[in-house]
């Protein structure tokens, strides 16, 4: 028998982050899916820098879901800033390129 040989592609990104509105203090879910084979990395951007997981701070409340998506068990809000407002986009990666999602922007209502 003759079986397909599985091709490599590089990622695509399937799932884009919308913008979303959070009160502080609530949970907050940023959507991504790649695919890509061998199944991409995924990395999140906030204002064109890397942002943090637990995977890095085992402390950090942003955490990295399986399918690439960005959960934050609590959107950080303070009088001297707004640490988790601002411009996200995800990036996945394998070693045959990368895949840049579209922008989303996490705002923080109410005050």
């Amino acid at each position: 028998g003759s079986h397909a040989q599985l091709e490599d592609t590089a990622p695509r990104i399937v799932e884009h982050p919308t913008d979303v509105l959070v009160s502080k203090g609530e949970p907050a879910t940023l959507s991504c899916k790649a695919e890509g084979r061998p199944a991409p990395e995924v990395e999140w951007y906030k204002d064109g820098e890397r942002v943090e997981t637990d995977r890095e701070d085992p402390r950090s409340h942003r955490t990295l879901l399986p399918g690439g998506s960005l959960f934050f068990l609590r959107i950080l809000h303070g009088r001297r800033g707004k640490p988790d407002e601002g411009v996200y986009v995800c990036v996945a990666r394998n070693y045959l390129g990368e895949a840049t999602s579209r922008n989303a922007s996490l705002e923080v209502a109410g005050e």
